[in-house]
């Protein structure tokens, strides 16, 4: 059954109002363990993409594709939308086995690419040759609103290649174990090497004016040029017997990402943006409980989805044994889910349900199910997905009294007060910026070197230190204003600034101290990833992650079709749920 397929009558009739008094409270939300635990949902950026490219009938053209008989050349594809032209030019390389890498530190890959405003001419493409393979030591202009770098499978690209140039099509089960023939390693925008910047986009490129667009649209047209690349390669290797790989193989090809603690501290350094992710999934949690129609079509449309997460969880391949053992609960727990929902028919309103499963549950199951339940009522939800972006100003507000301040601080930033900044390990990391890559590294407090050039993300310790501050200030100065604090303390302006702004938000700050010696990044990789739509989270530390995006997505050739929307939790194609496969590394 369709999550659509619910009587009309049954849905609610108009879009629910104000849902802010049924927000969950910030102190569960924003506890960094359950952002580590969420799922891709409706209003995910990926999705929201694939929905604009299928509603409006993206018209996604080849225009070059010169490509030698080992597949290395150029590729350019033209992309008609509503809104303009825009390019996107790949280069495909040959790299040297022991020069293949995907550390930031690699400075050669199988493919590179960009993303053009308008028709690429011959001038502007000599200059992207020259440019766009060196990535950050190469400098392109801002007609480029995207750059990126992405490097085969090892096992699943001249697997895929072979097969297909035998006259056969690769087998799902060698699939599922690696479901990506390319794996990025960077996707670049926001003006860094010259690109347009996010205003210039934002406001003259609106079909990429939600966040991460245009980075999202990169993967899915990276996705679209390594499975139109192995085509070309089977048909050049063997053109009397290759075929061609079938669409519904191609779906259930993805795009891989590896992604390290560069994306870390964005969200320390974007708080703004942060919350208003959050508070609006939140916000569409809270209308689908509240105003989501309960009765036995969407119950069993509901059990259909969790039953098709299960499989989707089977089939996850990592090596991981953490990541392996949340699977595996997570996959145990909601055959527990599928028994309560089947002895209770009866349910009586989402709320029960929720508030059962937080009973009851894991977080990882409980944001599983939230996500799912998102999936129900899309009327109740998509209208929310133009609301991500946010204009992000940390202004001081002087005329506030230095007391009000100080109740704002104990009520907005208890968990940071709570924490022992007196112990070691409450201070045992440090962030800093490597050298070489310019990109963030976590150091060991009292043990690495390059303390004295860490980052500025002790967001929690920064605040203990201003409340204290204004503590001893109205204690022996009396009541003043925020001013007048701000002058005597100059270098509390900045936490200032953050605290006054994060604290009228719904959520504010993660509730997180990121310099604890215990500190687990990939909870934060994680919390962003689920907002970009990834799925498969392969943790191959707790610094880094393997993941997949866009498996079981339309491709370009759908886009015209009929369109479910109902890629989310992709498994194989025939699969039955309760069949399992060998896992094996993940590539």
């Amino acid at each position: 059954m369709s999550a659509h397929s619910a009587s009309p009558e049954s849905r609610s009739a108009a879009r629910p109002g104000d849902t802010r008094s049924t927000l969950r409270p910030a102190a569960e939300v924003m506890d960094l363990p359950r952002l580590g635990s969420l799922y891709p949902f409706r209003l995910s950026f990926m999705r929201v993409l694939v929905r604009r490219i299928m509603s409006e009938k993206w018209r996604i053209e080849r225009t070059l594709f010169e490509l030698d008989s080992e597949g290395y050349g150029t590729a350019i594809y033209e992309i008609g939308t509503p809104n303009g032209i825009y390019s996107f030019v790949a280069f495909a390389h040959y790299v040297e086995p022991e020069r293949r890498s995907d550390r930031v530190i690699a400075d050669r890959w199988d493919m590179t690419a960009t993303l053009c405003e308008g028709r690429v001419d011959d001038e502007h493409l000599t200059m992207l040759r020259e440019n766009v393979p060196l990535q950050e030591a190469g400098r392109i202009d801002a007609r480029s609103i995207v750059l990126s770098r992405a490097n085969k499978s090892v096992r699943n690209f001249e697997y895929v290649v072979n097969e297909l140039a035998s006259g056969r099509q690769p087998s799902y089960e060698n699939l599922a174990k690696v479901g990506y023939l390319y794996r990025t390693t960077a996707v670049y925008g926001s003006g860094k090497f010259g690109m347009a910047d996010w205003r210039k986009v934002r406001s003259r490129h609106k079909d990429f004016g939600r966040p991460f667009a245009a980075e999202m649209f990169m993967c899915y047209m990276i996705r679209q040029f390594s499975l139109e690349q192995v085509d070309h390669l089977a048909q050049r290797r063997a053109p009397g017997s290759a075929v061609a790989m079938q669409d519904s193989i191609k779906r259930y090809f993805g795009i891989g990402n590896a992604t390290g603690l560069g994306m870390a501290p964005f969200l320390v350094h974007h708080p703004l943006l942060i919350a208003r992710w959050v508070e609006i999934r939140e916000t569409a949690l809270a209308r689908v409980v509240e105003h989501g129609a309960v009765n036995p079509d969407y119950v069993a449309t509901l059990t259909v989805l969790v039953t098709k997460a299960m499989q989707h969880l089977r089939e996850i391949a990592t090596d991981n044994v953490e990541q392996h053992a949340l699977n595996v609960t997570t996959i145990e727990q909601l055959g527990v889910v599928l028994s309560w929902i089947e002895s209770n028919q009866d349910i009586s309103s989402w709320q029960f349900f929720v508030d059962h499963a937080a009973r009851h549950w894991g977080i990882e199951t409980q944001e599983l199910l939230h996500s799912l339940l998102m999936e129900l009522y899309p009327e109740l939800t998509d209208d929310l997905e133009d609301q991500m972006c946010v204009d992000e100003q940390y202004s001081l507000v002087p005329d506030e009294l230095l007391s009000k301040l100080k109740d704002d601080i104990e009520t907005h930033y208890g968990w940071a007060l709570a924490i022992d900044f007196s112990s070691v390990a409450s201070q045992g990391s440090f962030w800093y910026r490597s050298r070489e890559k310019l990109e963030p590294r976590l150091g060991q407090s009292n043990v690495d070197a390059g303390e004295d050039k860490a980052m500025r993300l002790d967001v929690a310790r920064s605040v203990r230190r201003c409340h204290d501050l204004i503590a001893s200030h109205i204690a022996e100065h009396g009541d003043c204003r925020v001013a007048l604090f701000a002058l005597r303390q100059p270098a509390m302006r900045s936490i200032l600034r953050r605290i006054q702004t994060m604290s009228r938000t719904t959520y504010g700050d993660i509730h997180a101290n990121l310099m604890d010696i215990d500190v687990f990044p990939i909870h934060l990789l994680r919390c962003k990833l689920s907002f970009f739509g990834v799925s498969k989270f392969d943790p191959r530390s707790r610094m880094w992650v393997r993941n997949t995006m866009f498996q079981g997505a339309p491709i370009a050739a759908d886009i015209g079709d009929p369109f479910a929307d109902d890629w989310c939790f992709p498994v194989m194609p025939g699969r039955n749920e309760g069949e399992t496969h060998d896992s094996g590394s993940a590539d």
